[in-house]
């Protein structure tokens, strides 16, 4: 829920409430005042009747009251004078002043005056009073009520007004690019956003200086050491050609699949550092999926043949909008961990397939697989699933699914990996947006 609906629900329920409160102490206030203002009125009518001239008769003079809104008897000497014609003939018990009672089958309030030889006995019932408080609540607080949905609308416009500065920022930093470090420079005079906007433009100010520095240091080092790795490997192979000792030449041998393993990483680092979202999307183009998967495979052949693997690859032709570079680099990294972790004799096979969401890649292979905690720490640069002691005895820089998961980035696609039915792993690459041959 937004700041805008809650702030726009919290003030609404606080006057909602705030209302009941007031129409609660209202009512009693009104019923107080009521009862007061009726009261002396019950007295007047019985001083009235008290002072009237009637004289004792045989028959009582009967009035019919229908709307029995004031009842009374008037007696003297214990005879009755007259009375409403609801009221038993006999005399009602009552104390002189105020109480309430039960009479003529409905609750009254009641008042007994007396002087000299006669006495006066008015009442009045009790829902004459509640019906008289309730008219007077109501209308002066039926107004207010039908103000609440005004007040609603009145209230939503100012918040949101209030929040303009919070909404303008959102959108600013939604439609900025990754790379875009660029402090927020517009004035604010709300006290609140300022501190937010120093704040932000202190973040973007190092963030920058961490994303440059983690950015370009790798790609920088592993360049430079590139020209010095390859003096190394010319050196150790011109030694090798020129040493008869066999030990010698195990040694040299040794010392060049440590050159070709520190390379190797050197390439890594620098595919790594080419793989930026913002760098590649600019020059897309349309690619054929199966066509670069038939020729990773074509340049890894080698390697399946060498552990005398079986591969096959299945599926229709998709046409993806992308970058061959990093199309190739994704498919070659997946295919090279399937050859890598696979045992010899082992078994390899690529779909391509349409689904609901768009597009799959997938590779299925019969290694050893992996746990859930090693599926949730793959993608962490340099963590090799078992390190050097993986059963495979396979090297590697701990670099290739991190690329990987770079350039899923690059297309917006998703990566899902799982158990396959040959018993090794299942690594699932799902795009969208992308078209059948």
């Amino acid at each position: 829920m937004s700041i805008r609906k809650r702030l726009t629900l919290i003030l609404l329920s606080m006057m909602v409430l705030t209302c009941f409160l007031a129409l609660v102490k209202g009512y009693q206030k009104s019923m107080h005042h009521g009862e007061s203002l009726l009261d002396d009125e019950l007295k007047i009518v019985a001083g009235v009747l008290i002072e009237q001239p009637l004289a004792l008769s045989t028959d009582a003079v009967q009035v019919s009251n229908n709307s029995a809104q004031l009842l009374y008897q008037i007696w003297q000497n214990n005879n009755l004078l007259s009375g409403s014609s609801s009221l038993s003939n006999n005399q009602i018990s009552f104390s002189e002043g105020f109480q309430t009672a039960n009479v003529a089958g409905q609750r009254m309030r009641v008042f007994v005056m007396s002087k000299n030889t006669r006495k006066v006995i008015v009442a009045e019932p009790m829902a004459k009073r509640f019906e008289l408080a309730e008219a007077v609540i109501l209308s002066a607080m039926l107004p207010m009520l039908w103000a609440v949905p005004l007040l609603a609308i009145f209230i939503s416009f100012f918040v949101k007004y209030a929040l303009a500065p919070l909404t303008r920022l959102s959108k600013q930093l939604a439609s900025r690019q990754a790379n875009d470090f660029t402090p927020i420079n517009w004035q604010v005079t709300d006290e609140e956003i300022k501190p937010v906007i120093n704040r932000l433009n202190d973040l973007f100010k190092r963030v920058e200086t961490a994303y440059l520095r983690e950015r370009f240091f790798a790609s920088d080092a592993a360049h430079e050491l590139r020209t010095p790795l390859s003096s190394l490997k010319i050196n150790v192979h011109n030694l090798a050609n020129k040493q008869s000792n066999l030990q010698d030449h195990q040694e040299l041998q040794a010392m060049s699949q440590g050159i070709n393993r520190l390379s190797n990483i050197v390439e890594q680092m620098l595919i790594l550092g080419r793989t930026q979202p913002e760098q590649w999307q600019r020059q897309f183009s349309e690619q054929s999926l199966l066509t670069i998967t038939q020729q990773v495979v074509s340049e890894q052949y080698d390697k399946i043949d060498e552990k005398n693997q079986t591969i096959s690859l299945e599926g229709d032709d998709f046409i993806i909008n992308g970058d061959e570079f990093t199309l190739t680099t994704l498919i070659a990294n997946l295919l090279s961990n399937a050859i890598k972790y696979t045992p010899n004799n082992g078994q390899i096979i690529i779909k391509l397939a349409s689904s609901n969401n768009g597009f799959s890649w997938q590779i299925d292979d019969s290694g050893a697989g992996m746990t859930e905690e090693q599926k949730e720490r793959i993608f962490n640069r340099f963590y090799r699933v078992g390190g050097d002691q993986h059963p495979s005895g396979e090297q590697g820089a701990g670099l290739g699914m991190a690329i990987v998961q770079h350039i899923i980035a690059i297309y917006g696609a998703t990566i899902h990996l799982a158990n396959s039915h040959l018993g090794g792993l299942t690594v699932k690459v799902t795009f969208t947006g992308v078209k059948s041959d």
